[in-house]
């Protein structure tokens, strides 16, 4: 329908990271972000592009000038935002173009993800394929009808001219673009509420799984062919198929990707914790890059993956990408910073990707001395873990056992030569120059991370992880939900702004229940409730039944969206109707388990056809399929069985639970000061009570 619109897109490349150092003194240009908080903005602000935040006072002014909008969307830990801006952006040939014929708007989509949803939706309309640096160009009143990705430098200049032409020349072109682009916009995506009855069975989740193992790569795990990013939630997923639906094949591709991905160079083995993605099949090469959210996520997935499997290496994962996030991402307050970048400089000055994260051979040598020669071995300082002018990125290929044997060393002696090597390593690898850190808190991402400190906890049992978690959780309750009831977005230099998305509750909400289900401390359990309360008084379309991304108290934007499809994050609609059909079952609300039936009936096309993309909503699935069960623990002894029950991998289930007398309705009734019982329900109906856990736990049936 838009094939027409490719006129003018030149090349776009998926995209992503580089930074230049700024110092605050004796620049040449400063613009107008220098007054903005977000590490992305900050870095443009010394740019000849007179860049703008999108504001309302931006948005008249593009109005008043008549003057098309540039939108330009980018991110700090993003390489190719970077190559953009140095190539372009710093240029001021190129800058004086786009100040005399555009007003020119940068806007970090982490902050942001409304408007980034948007125009990405834009330029996925226009050439089939998004990603970052996002270039858009748009009418005054900020209808598309022109974008693409990343542009060399003379590709930018004549795409600029030829637009800035066209629009002075025969503006109407570009209007009737932009409305039916816009038109696009508006309708992509769009949900209309499902009014078929629909019985769940375990055949429609086999028939999802079916058509999801046509794209696996059983030998090296993930997708088939490269990039291959971790997707947490599609795993988590697989992993309770796995287990409840009996299928060996499904577990052993589970068991395949989170080892690959674990022993891969995607995975820091000297610091620890995760890059965005690999750029090959093996899982080898990262894009340097380490999100919080991928690496909330994959806390949580791995924990669980030991809980249901006892396999050390999952653990060993969890506890060193922990480290990492304590040691570089946590703030004194308790929150969690967004990134860190993936460029950085060598010894010469340069930036380059990867710098500090590789090792040359010969620097190796000189730091582990006679130890090189099983160091090499264990982390392929050979040909299967080169990467590029003489750089290697450590990977494992063989076993802790492989190893032990052809070297003649104990287990017990390798295990300790490995933390020896971490410890060198690090302290060498601190003396580079670091990556820059983007230093805002965004409340979703920090709720994500949040669930992974909580499940760490629940799984490993240590009382450091559920100190972290109350940390951060206080955070969020102190500083982002804010005297109205609504959460703030981000976070940084003691200032909570940005009126929170839908990611923001979902992502908080379902922290909370997390941490209630963990600590049996019913302060996060309600304020869970008042949180889905708000989103119900705010984002809730009655229409179809779902929740829109931005709140009926924001500006609007040319279309309000709905997220629906699993990402890399899942889709805020996906993790709120998870925490309603949780939500339900705490406070017998009918109404909850309704909408969030109804919310999953309207994907359920979709998820049968394309379940990575669905993984979260199947997940809910697989809750209304065979018996779900509601664990109430009551008396003074309940977080000890808790914490029993716990070494189990049930995940058919929500725990109850409380030491004293307590009003949830799941609770009521329920205290003995003597003696402590555990209640297993379905529905609300009970078996009669246990004593023993063990007694407990065999009433459950986990396969479906």
């Amino acid at each position: 329908m838009y094939k027409f619109l490719i006129l003018f897109t030149v090349i776009s490349f998926l995209s992503c990271n580089d930074k230049t150092e700024k110092k605050m003194q004796n620049h040449k240009f400063t613009n107008s972000l220098i007054n903005e908080t977000s590490p992305y903005l900050l870095q443009h602000a010394h740019n000849p592009v007179n860049w703008y935040a999108w504001n309302k006072e931006t948005l008249e002014l593009a109005k008043k000038e008549n003057k098309l909008i540039l939108i330009s969307i980018g991110y700090s830990s993003c390489h190719w935002c970077h190559v953009m801006e140095h190539e372009s952006f710093e240029n001021e040939e190129v800058a004086a173009i786009m100040n005399e014929h555009f007003i020119n708007i940068k806007i970090d989509r982490e902050e942001r993800p409304d408007i980034d949803q948007i125009y990405m939706n834009a330029v996925q309309l226009m050439t089939g394929s998004g990603g970052w640096p996002l270039n858009c160009v748009a009418l005054p009143d900020g209808r598309p009808f022109w974008g693409g990705t990343y542009f060399p430098k003379e590709n930018w200049i004549s795409a600029l001219q030829q637009l800035s032409k066209l629009y002075s020349e025969t503006p109407e072109k570009a209007i009737e673009y932009a409305e039916k682009l816009t038109e696009g916009i508006k309708n992509s995506d769009l949900i209309e509420l499902n009014k078929n009855e629909v019985i769940y069975k375990i055949s429609h989740l086999k028939s999802s799984v079916d058509n999801w193992k046509k794209n696996i790569d059983p030998e090296l795990g993930g997708r088939k062919g490269s990039p291959k990013f971790p997707m947490p939630n599609n795993y988590q997923f697989l992993l309770r198929y796995g287990v409840q639906a009996n299928d060996g094949e499904i577990l052993n591709y589970v068991n395949t990707s989170l080892t690959k991905m674990a022993l891969g160079g995607i995975n820091d083995h000297i610091g620890g914790g995760f890059a965005r993605y690999s750029v090959d099949a093996k899982w080898h090469i990262p894009h340097f890059e380490k999100m919080l959210y991928d690496n909330g996520q994959l806390v949580s997935l791995y924990a669980e993956a030991y809980q249901a499997t006892k396999n050390e290496l999952y653990k060993k994962t969890v506890y060193q990408t922990l480290e990492f996030i304590e040691r570089e991402l946590t703030t004194n307050e308790g929150a969690f910073y967004s990134s860190l970048d993936a460029d950085s400089k060598t010894k010469e000055g340069k930036l380059v990707e990867g710098a500090y994260y590789v090792w040359t051979k010969p620097e190796l040598e000189r730091i582990l001395g006679s130890d090189f020669r099983i160091f090499s071995d264990f982390y392929n300082v050979n040909e299967y873990g080169y990467w590029e002018h003489d750089n290697y990125v450590l990977i494992r290929k063989n076993n802790t056992y492989e190893i032990s044997k052809k070297h003649g060393i104990s287990i017990v002696d390798l295990d300790k030569k490995v933390t020896n090597w971490r410890n060198k390593l690090l302290k060498e690898r601190i003396k580079k120059d670091k990556p820059r850190l983007d230093d805002k808190s965004l409340t979703s991402w920090n709720a994500l991370m949040l669930k992974g400190y909580i499940d760490a906890y629940t799984v490993f049992g240590d009382k450091h992880f559920l100190d972290v978690a109350i940390k951060n959780a206080t955070f969020i309750y102190s500083k982002q939900l804010q005297e109205g009831g609504n959460l703030n977005h981000t976070y940084k230099n003691g200032k909570s702004t940005i009126n929170g998305y839908l990611e923001d509750y979902a992502t908080v909400v379902d922290a909370y229940i997390s941490l209630y289900e963990a600590t049996l401390n019913e302060k996060w359990l309600n304020t869970a409730k008042q949180l889905t309360d708000y989103v119900f008084d705010h984002f809730y379309d009655t229409k179809s039944s779902m929740f829109f991304f931005t709140s009926n108290e924001d500006a609007n934007l040319i279309a309000r969206k709905m997220e629906i499809e699993d990402n890399v994050i899942p889709a805020s609609n996906s993790i709120m109707a998870k925490n309603l059909f949780k939500l339900s079952h705490y406070y017998s609300n009918n109404y909850y388990l309704k909408v969030s039936k109804q919310m999953l009936l309207n994907v359920q096309a979709k998820a049968n056809l394309y379940g990575s993309g669905y993984s979260n909503w199947l997940q809910l699935k697989s809750y209304l399929v065979g018996e779900y069960y509601e664990i109430a623990i009551s008396g003074k002894d309940a977080l000890v069985k808790l914490e029993e029950i716990n070494t189990q991998y049930i995940p058919n289930k929500l725990i109850a639970g409380s030491t004293k007398k307590s009003s949830l309705p799941l609770m009521e009734g329920r205290f003995s000061e003597n003696e402590t019982f555990i209640y297993v329900c379905v529905d609300g109906t009970c078996k009669l009570p246990e004593r023993d856990t063990k007694k407990a736990l065999n009433q459950l049936k986990i396969k479906f």
